[in-house]
């Protein structure tokens, strides 16, 4: 059931989407709207808007928008009735649960149980007999039974005992293997992690959204994640930024596993996080950004570790991250350093951390040691290896310096270094114009559009809907004008009729129907979708010739429909006849 209409507009009249938004995004003012970086996706140039008339924000740049329960749904990972619980509570209000209980909501709610459930039966096998392997691994690793009991970690037993303990605890098969703990088996479900040292993955508020798991002896894979559910995802999510954000640190350390970053903690660097076993993604970066300036990658000294390191750099600065990058000496990964250094750990990683180099020094050292730069065949491919690092630069000063320094080092002259630099920033702007021509080419035709399938076959009546949907949101008072005048099933596109149907059916009970009236109805994608309807019409009031233009657009394209899809000579006739009239006027 849908909630009260009476809670709804209390909560939208208590909170402000600017102040909702203001905690992840820095705003500025322009006019009657404000603008800022998007959160969803890497920009240079501000074109997130948020309108507080109405609640409601959009992306001209990602095309992400809605209200301000979409917002809270997208940055916290949330569905919509746990958007709204959140935002409830800081507005004091309480939600009528009666209402509120839905099937995602409760799912949700179970897997999160199940995982605590389960976080809490791995910890008590790890001390059990069963676990010894496990806890002499652990110790033997260097680790405290307090850094054991601080991250949680446990030992999950032989395949059944898991499965058998939720089990009596009352969760289904389903619940088990939407949370990914079992998996689906011939006699029935049996355990995903077993013979494993478990490390509970949580999110910033303590639930336990997932695991690792190490494999004790030998076998493959060596570690194993839990695979995307309904309460997590791995390219979102950072394993100990629960912890590592209350460091008050001048920076994160971003580690390549589970153990570097626990062996730091216990060394006393608590601002030390890692991803969760796949490359960074960007939005693990812009998660980043929100809790610091700064990001010290240190990966492992490997090849594999290394490579990660230099995909990572674009990823952190496209996030607005200074990025440095800790090499461990001796091809050594963090936690092998700290175990190497015993007592004397804490200084000896502190003094890597105070003399590490900014990210373009790193690259510039790795891609001369790969040449030798005593030949000129080798100093020109260094060059020009250098001269795209350069180019990735979006300060000026800084290729400038970065360049002068290139110059010295292998005595050419430092025009020749930015000319270089300039020619690859060239031929990177024109492949980047072409793919967002494509794109743009794309969307303005309808191509690929999953939310409105319809609109590739029916373009002119799709646009001529859409201009409808957005000045009736943007424009309340011209909704009824347009309800009074074109009944639902007229309009051609599945996706708008549904959504013009929702606007009249919202409408009966009388008063203004926005934006954020049509959250609960329509999924996030749908939500960005109508946002972008609404976004084209600000500042574009319409008159009710325009609304009548849009509304003849939509009878023709259906009498043309009709016409094409085997009407009589007549009815052809017809059309051709009507058309030729409207030309004429």
């Amino acid at each position: 059931m849908p909630l009260p209409e009476a809670f709804k507009e209390e909560l939208k009249a208590r909170v402000s989407i600017e102040d909702v938004v203001s905690p992840y995004v820095t705003l500025k003012r322009r006019g009657r709207t404000l603008v800022g970086l998007c959160p969803f996706h890497n920009e240079k140039t501000p074109s997130f808007t948020v309108y507080p008339e109405d609640n409601s924000f959009y992306c001209f740049g990602c095309g992400a928008g809605g209200d301000v329960i979409s917002f809270v749904e997208r940055m916290e990972n949330l569905d919509y009735m746990e958007a709204v619980r959140l935002l409830a509570q800081r507005a004091g209000l309480a939600v009528p649960e009666e209402e509120a209980d839905r099937g995602l909501s409760r799912l949700r709610a179970r897997i999160y149980e199940a995982n605590r459930a389960a976080a809490r039966f791995y910890h008590k096998c790890l001390f059990s007999e069963e676990g010894k392997a496990a806890l002499t691994y652990l110790t033997g690793r260097g680790l405290t039974k307090k850094t054991i009991v601080h991250f949680g970690l446990g030992y999950a037993p032989g395949r059944g005992a898991l499965t058998r303990f939720l089990r009596e605890q009352g969760f289904s098969p389903k619940e088990l293997t939407l949370a990914n703990l079992a998996m689906e088996g011939r006699g029935g479900v049996r355990d995903r992690f077993y013979e494993r040292v478990m490390y509970p993955i949580l999110d910033l508020r303590g639930n336990v959204l997932a695991f690792g798991g190490r494999l004790l002896g030998k076998g493959e894979p060596k570690y194993l994640n839990t695979s995307d559910t309904p309460v997590f995802s791995k390219g979102s999510q950072l394993f100990a930024l629960n912890f590592a954000k209350n460091a008050h640190a001048e920076n994160l350390i971003l580690c390549e596993g589970y153990m570097d970053v626990i062996a730091l903690h216990q060394a006393g660097f608590e601002n030390a996080v890692a991803g969760l076993g796949t490359a960074l993604t960007p939005e693990q970066a812009r998660l980043l950004s929100r809790y610091t300036k700064e990001v010290v990658a240190s990966y492992d000294a490997d090849a594999a570790g290394q490579k990660a390191a230099a995909r990572s750099i674009p990823l952190l600065r496209a996030a607005g991250l200074v990025v440095k990058v800790l090499v461990v000496p001796d091809g050594k990964d963090p936690d092998e350093f700290l175990r190497a250094h015993g007592k004397d750990a804490h200084a000896q990683f502190q003094s890597l951390l105070d003399h590490c180099g900014n990210d373009v020094a790193y690259q510039l050292g790795r891609l001369k040691a790969q040449q030798n730069v005593q030949t000129p065949e080798g100093k020109v491919a260094y060059l020009n290896a250098a001269a795209g690092v350069l180019a990735g630069l979006d300060n000026e000063l800084e290729r400038e310096v970065y360049a002068g320094r290139l110059a010295d080092e292998c005595g050419v002259q430092r025009a020749a270094v930015l000319a270089q630099v300039e020619s690859v920033r060239k031929s990177r702007r024109r492949t980047q114009d072409r793919r967002a021509f494509r794109t743009f080419q794309q969307k303005t035709a309808g191509l690929r559009d999953g939310v409105n399938p319809d609109k590739h076959q029916n373009f002119r009546a799709a646009r001529a809907e859409e201009d409808l949907l957005g000045a009736m949101l943007v424009y309340p008072e011209s909704a009824g004008y347009v309800l009074a005048r074109q009944a639902p099933e007229k309009w051609i596109t599945a996706f708008n009729r549904r959504v013009y149907s929702l606007i009249a059916g919202k409408m009966k009970d009388g008063g203004e129907v926005r934006l954020a009236d049509l959250g609960e109805d329509l999924t996030r994608e749908e939500m960005d979708t109508v946002a972008g309807y609404c976004a084209r019409r600000r500042g574009l009031a319409p008159g009710e010739k325009e609304l009548d233009d849009c509304m003849r657009t939509i009878d023709e394209e259906n009498e043309k429909r009709r016409a094409h899809e085997g009407g009589s000579d007549a009815d052809i006739q017809r059309y051709m006849d009507a058309l030729r009239a409207q030309k004429k006027k």
